[in-house]
């Protein structure tokens, strides 16, 4: 059933890095719906655009989130085509799964680098704008591994708890200045990426994909996975008006896990 979003967010501008698929994707079309004139970003000008062209968002940039000379200019370029920045949606994220002593500095690096720091340089970009202006929306998309451990994912979960304290200490920074700062944690949901890990378990183990998702959700209380929908109705509601006492908050898409 479509999300009734009642235009809540007419007039106002939003950018969503790494909105080419998955969650990012989901949040551009349901912002679109709310009224947002919506930004994605990405690095994979196809997915962009076949975004755009599904009428799911208004514009794209090529931008890559763990650069952040790259990412200043793209929201520039954003900005002065569709007007100042009123949402930032900071999707943009990556994960690599390995044993901890098989996980080398480099992908520590890796991780950090677009997990966290694609998230820093997103809010860099924006914040002086709405300072000025003294409004905006900031929203980090984490995950469920930012607010517990899971075993061969360390550099990852490592990552994803630090979006979650830099969410919360930006948050009390500016909690006075009409701006709020709050990350989402997303269970396992049905994207491109979980999708890709299953057909890996898959190939690696023997088993059946329909086996490696069962074991996947094995410990999960809603025993599914989590829809790219369901996640980006959290984030229209922490874009809205409804949610201007909310800030440094965590709100978990997960359907119990935590």
């Amino acid at each position: 059933m479509p999300l009734d979003t009642g235009r809540s967010l007419n007039g106002r501008h939003a950018v969503v890095t790494g909105g080419g698929q998955g969650i990012g994707r989901a949040v551009a079309k349901t912002l679109t719906s709310a009224g947002a004139r919506v930004t994605i970003t990405g690095r994979t000008e196809s997915h962009l655009q076949a975004v755009v062209m599904a009428g799911e968002a208004a514009d794209y940039l090529i931008l890559d989130a763990t650069n952040e000379a790259g990412a200043q200019r793209g929201f520039d370029e954003a900005a002065a085509r569709h007007g100042a920045i009123d949402i930032l949606v900071a999707n943009a994220g990556a994960a690599e799964s390995a044993p901890f002593l098989k996980s080398d500095s480099a992908l520590f690096q890796r991780m950090l680098a677009i997990n966290l720091m694609g998230v820093v340089h997103a809010a860099r970009a924006v914040l002086p704008g709405m300072l000025e202006r003294k409004q905006g929306r900031i929203i980090a998309v984490a995950s469920t591994a930012g607010l517990k451990g899971y075993a061969y994912v360390t550099a990852y979960t490592a990552a994803k708890h630090a979006v979650i304290g830099f969410a919360r200490a930006l948050a009390l920074e500016i909690a006075a200045q009409g701006i709020t700062v709050n990350a989402v944690c997303p269970g396992y949901t049905e994207t491109e990426l979980v999708s890709s890990s299953l057909d890996r378990i898959a190939t690696k183990t023997g088993r059946s994909r329909e086996e490696a998702l069962s074991d996947m959700l094995k410990d999960k209380p809603l025993r599914r996975l989590i829809q790219p929908e369901e996640v980006a109705a959290a984030c229209l509601w922490l874009a809205g008006d409804a949610a201007s006492g909310v800030t440094g908050t965590a709100l978990t898409v997960a359907g119990g896990e935590i």
